[in-house]
Parts: structure tokens; sequence; C-alpha cells
């Protein structure tokens, strides 16, 4: 198992995950493009915040089953509760103390098309499939 240590840019949210990274994502959702977000995927026992907390701030949109976390101060996007899979956090690997995402594979993820109605639509996508649903 691999700790990797993380923070915001000014340093008042600090975190760690206890998790190997063997893949990168990006999403195509209208938050993950504007916050041109990388990510890595680990289950929810394996993020520990270590001071900050209380700095956080939350921010839920369209079906607010994700949980998207940024420092209060700084405004740096560190981590996700996701929506398709609520047990895990997607974690901003540019908030990784020497982390070199250059050496692990990325994989885009489609998030744009999760609130529309779709009979494809995969089952682990939970929420509405309404496009009324949609910002």
């Amino acid at each position: 198992m691999e700790r990797h240590t993380g923070s915001c840019h000014c340093g008042t949210v600090r975190f760690c995950i206890d998790a190997e990274i063997v893949e990168l994502t990006t999403c195509d959702c209208s938050l993950c493009v504007k916050k041109n977000a990388l990510m890595t995927k680990v289950h929810e026992s394996a993020l520990t915040i270590l001071a900050g907390e209380e700095a956080l701030s939350l921010y839920q949109w369209n079906t607010k089953r994700a949980k998207h976390y940024f420092c209060s101060r700084c405004g740096i996007y560190t981590f996700h509760r996701k929506r398709s899979a609520p047990d895990h956090y997607g974690v901003n690997i540019f908030c990784l103390d020497g982390f070199d995402p250059s050496t692990i594979p990325t994989r885009a993820t489609e998030g744009i098309g999760m609130s529309i109605v779709d009979p494809m639509a995969r089952a682990e996508w939970s929420g509405p499939r309404e496009e009324a649903d949609r910002l």
C-alpha cells in the first residue's frame, strides 16, 4: 500500500490517501471540464483529512449526490465524494505532494450524460435520468 500526502494551495487543508494509484481519470461533466480535473479514485477508507477539515467548502449541484470539496481560503478543489460510487472519492492528483502523473494511465469518463434519459445508461450511474434535472 502506498501513502500519498497532499494539500490545497495555501496548505490549510492537508490530507493523505493510502492507496496504490493505478489509473487517473478525466470527466466531461460541466464542472470537471471547467476545473480541468485529473483525478484518482480511492475508497473512502483510504482518505484521511489531516488538517483543515473546518476550512473545506462543499459544492453540490444537479442531483446533489456528488459532494465537491474546496479549500475556503485558496479555492483549490481537493477531492469529491463520487456520485457514481458514493463510497469512493475522486482526489485531485495535482494536490498530491511530489506525484508524477505522467507514469499513470489516464482514462476519460463520461459525466455529461449522467442525468439524461438513456435506456443504455449504466446501472452504477445513480440518480435521476430526466433532462429537466440537468443544469
